[in-house]
């Protein structure tokens, strides 16, 4: 741990994938959207690839026209808010993982490519949103992941340079976005993409399960 009067380390996070579980409840909403707009289905592993940036940016990989990409936005929002509450889940030791840093003094906030609503949602029936300072969701951001703007903002208000600060996420665009701002990449290979993706981006650090977080941010502290 840091000595006494030494700088703090702070902690960002990413939600999906990383804190909360939610896996299954995008994909569904993605087979659910593309079915009933399109009238046709993809494979699991294409509807997801772009999950970690927003879903605005994501349904411009299924059309080119502007009102069925509006359209296709607002089907899945809506099937979404439908499921979401009754299934969103914290990974097996996260609050307690969170409980840990903030009881070793590390600040922590949410960096998210979500809304901040749904997000804000997701960080309550979690228990999540207990230990974290604040949350920046796409909506309170004029840039968005891989563009370290969501990240810069988050280390500024924790008050902190970004490389006293660790930006833990399971997508290679967090790792990308980490790495732009400057901050500690850690990769979370419990998240929802394969561990070779990830690594191809070089994390600084990668943890296969969030339990090891705590220990991580004591070495570093």
């Amino acid at each position: 741990m840091a000595a006494s009067g030494a700088v703090s380390l702070g902690v960002l996070f990413d939600l999906d994938g990383t804190l909360a579980d939610t896996h299954d409840i995008i994909l569904a909403s993605f087979h659910h959207t593309v079915r009933e707009v399109l009238g046709r289905d993809y494979p699991d592993e294409v509807l997801m690839q772009k999950v970690g940036q927003p879903l605005v940016t994501q349904m411009w990989d299924f059309t080119d026209d502007p009102a069925t990409h509006d359209l296709l936005v607002e089907t899945y929002r809506v099937h979404n808010d439908t499921i979401h509450d009754e299934q969103v889940r914290a990974f097996p030791g996260t609050v307690a993982a969170l409980a840990q840093l903030a009881a070793a003094g590390h600040p922590m906030g949410v960096v998210t490519s979500k809304r901040h609503a749904i997000a804000e949602r997701a960080l309550r029936l979690t228990g999540v949103g207990e230990h974290v300072a604040f949350l920046i969701g796409s909506d309170d951001c004029a840039t968005h992941k891989p563009d370290p703007g969501p990240v810069l903002e988050g280390c500024a208000r924790l008050g902190l340079e970004p490389g006293r600060c660790l930006y833990v996420g399971d997508s290679p665009f967090d790792m990308q976005a980490a790495r732009g701002a400057g901050c500690v990449s850690v990769a979370a290979l419990w998240g929802m993409f394969p561990a070779d993706v990830l690594r191809a981006e070089r994390p600084d650090y990668e943890l296969g399960s969030i339990a090891e977080l705590p220990a991580l941010a004591t070495a570093l502290a």
